[in-house]
């Protein structure tokens, strides 16, 4: 029957979006929108809106407790800064997706992750861990605000929840350790942020068949749990090599559908 294939299928989009998340500490988003497209055979505003509503429960739960475990921390004024930062973006984000094409969606989404990969690539660590900032009062809250922003924008106007903005924004523009900014990213898959977003998606419809959005959401609670589990167990630099060689297979995946 089709629904239990829609079923399959969501589970199976769910629980590589979900390892994806917990081993780079990023939200689902991206993996959740690429797979989408694949094995649902969703529209590139639909892949978008299904993931971001999927995105709405906690699945992120087990993710940050694995980090947490682990001795990473997230600093409450962290979260209420980017947090506040994401709910504005996030519903610019949104309004400005519903009035542009899905090759326009496409491309941004190309460009947006070619940058990330760039940031990614110039930061260099220090053996000694020198530059890293680990004390809350060591971060100004206004490029905490922007990086919220930064992160809503790109959750609503490319469903893709807007992790990959926190994670790379915190570890390669502030220097904050790689586990704990893909923690602080993490957190964010529990704080449901992405409402605004979601909400203007859903409002037009934009989402696949309840069996695939019930799928995908079991799926997530699992593969969290897994790739956070995978992640603890490597150094930051093999994180942020396989971060860079993921994010860009997103890209050269999306640079194909937006050509094909």
């Amino acid at each position: 029957m089709s629904w239990i294939y829609e079923l399959l299928a969501g589970i199976g989009v769910g629980l590589v979006g979900g390892a994806t998340s917990g081993f780079m500490g990023t939200s689902p988003g991206g993996g959740l929108v690429i797979f989408s497209v694949l094995l649902l055979g969703a529209e590139q505003h639909v892949a978008q809106g299904t993931s971001l509503i999927t995105q709405v429960p906690p699945t992120g739960f087990a993710g940050v407790r694995r980090y947490w475990q682990s001795g990473n921390r997230s600093p409450l004024q962290w979260i209420v800064w980017i947090g506040i930062g994401f709910l504005v973006g996030g519903a610019g984000g949104g309004y400005a997706a519903a009035g542009v094409s899905d090759a326009v969606l496409q491309w941004t989404y190309v460009v947006y992750l070619a940058l990330l990969i760039a940031a990614l690539l110039l930061r260099r660590d220090r053996k000694d861990g020198a530059g890293e900032a680990g004390d809350p009062a060591e971060l100004p809250w206004l490029p905490l605000f922007l990086i919220g922003a930064l992160a809503g924008f790109s959750s609503g106007f490319m469903g893709i929840g807007g992790g990959l903005a926190i994670t790379v924004g915190l570890a390669a523009g502030l220097r904050v350790p790689q586990h704990q900014a893909q923690l602080v990213s993490l957190v964010f898959s529990v704080i449901p942020t992405n409402i605004p977003a979601a909400w203007i998606y859903w409002s037009k419809g934009l989402m696949v068949g309840w069996p695939a959005i019930i799928g995908i959401v079991a799926g997530l609670w699992v593969g969290t749990d897994l790739g956070a589990r995978m992640a603890n167990g490597v150094s930051k630099s093999v994180l942020r090599r396989v971060m860079v060689a993921l994010v860009s297979l997103m890209a050269l995946y999306m640079t194909y559908k937006a050509l094909s």
